[in-house]
């Protein structure tokens, strides 16, 4: 048996090129060749902090090469012991043998594939010349995602929010070097009018995103909120956008930003324009004008995990 590689968080930080990663991102959606059943989602109890945890079972195959499997926990309360919500493991697998070719840490695989997986969609959905940024959110997917949606458009401004202002100010000075500018704000609304891009990340139950505020031609990208009653825009965001998801198979079904306008009528099945595949593959369209205000809700998809598994696993490897 081979010997199994394992692949930290460090050499995740320190070899992603998100550029590289976006582009491996729509090959795959665009093939459609990665088999992917729903993943297990099983919220437990947690009484020591009195907040559900949630494990997370997201595999895939891509038939006669590469498999994986991802198994999370996601514990809301994690920050009074220190720890970020998200913890996991990757195990990279040989399709034909079945045998584990690398484990792989998947705090940083999930962070970096989702943050690409927004700025892939951000390619279709955000106007070209797009050069501000509003982030709300101050978790450990605030960096990747700014880092993501710069490396795909000509971004100079960034504004980052978050309840804690401290936090805010840490993500300013942790980017301080880079070529745009960034500065924590304390509120939302006195940025989130006039920024081409709003990017939201958070675990909110109430909607962050309020619709009386958008403006045409913004582009919305939904992250956080990954529970059914979970929401970062309300339902005025959702009248005023065309809507489109990673996925049609988990992102009518896992969170609350999708789920409560579909309950509410608010938001019909059909009005949804399309997810990641049909983008990719270039059966379905994008934004179609500079006025359209287009939102992007994503929960994550197992064949993301793949993808950025295997481009780990060469990026070690030399392959």
């Amino acid at each position: 048996m081979d010997k199994i590689i394992q692949i930290s968080s460090t050499f995740i930080e320190n070899n992603t090129d998100f550029k590289e990663l976006i582009s491996r991102l729509g090959k795959g959606f665009a093939s459609n060749s990665v088999l992917v059943p729903m993943r297990h989602h099983h919220d437990f109890p947690n009484p020591s902090v009195k907040e559900d945890s949630t494990l997370l079972l997201m595999p895939a195959w891509n038939p006669g090469k590469e498999a994986g499997v991802k198994i999370v926990t996601v514990s809301p309360e994690n920050g009074q012991f220190n720890l970020p919500s998200i913890q996991g493991t990757y195990l990279y697998m040989d399709a034909v043998k079945g045998t584990i070719k690398a484990i792989i840490e998947a705090k940083g695989l999930t962070a970096k594939r989702t943050a690409s997986a927004s700025a892939l969609a951000s390619l279709y959905l955000s106007k070209t010349n797009a050069s501000s940024v509003l982030m709300i959110g101050t978790g450990a997917l605030s960096i990747n995602l700014i880092k993501a949606h710069v490396s795909v458009r000509p971004i100079k401004e960034v504004y980052v929010w978050g309840r804690d202002f401290e936090k805010a100010k840490k993500i300013e000075r942790e980017l301080d070097t880079e070529k745009f500018e960034v500065r924590a704000i304390k509120t939302i609304e006195e940025k989130i009018s006039t920024v081409d891009i709003i990017s939201c990340a958070t675990l909110s139950k109430d909607p962050l995103v309020l619709g009386k505020y958008l403006r045409p031609g913004q582009h919305i990208d939904l992250v956080g909120a990954y529970k059914k009653d979970m929401r970062e825009a309300d339902n005025e965001s959702i009248k005023k956008g065309s809507v489109f998801v990673d996925t049609f198979q988990g992102g009518l079904k896992e969170s609350g930003d999708i789920v409560i306008p579909l309950q509410e009528g608010v938001l019909n099945e059909k009005e949804i324009k399309a997810d990641l595949f049909g983008l990719c593959s270039g059966n379905a369209l994008g934004r179609v004008n500079n006025n359209e205000i287009t939102i992007f809700k994503s929960v994550g998809h197992a064949l993301e995990d793949l993808v950025a598994a295997k481009y780990y696993y060469n990026k070690y490897t030399n392959e």
